[in-house]
């Protein structure tokens, strides 16, 4: 999955988005900050699963 796809179902689930340094951190009210790493190309499958699970979203990769 590439970050652009994962940022669309964070943002569809009501995160928004601030920058960090090597990370954004996704936030929600309720919800613990998300970090997800800003890099070129897919983000592993398990980096996915384990910021879905974070994000309380349930999506097949």
């Amino acid at each position: 999955m590439t970050k652009r796809e994962l940022e669309r179902l964070l943002r569809q689930a009501g995160f928004n988005k601030r920058s960090g340094g090597k990370h954004d951190v996704w936030v929600k009210e309720g919800s613990p900050p998300i970090p997800v790493p800003r890099h070129k190309g897919d983000i592993p499958n398990g980096t996915v699963r384990n910021i879905l699970k974070h994000a309380n979203l349930e999506v097949k990769i």
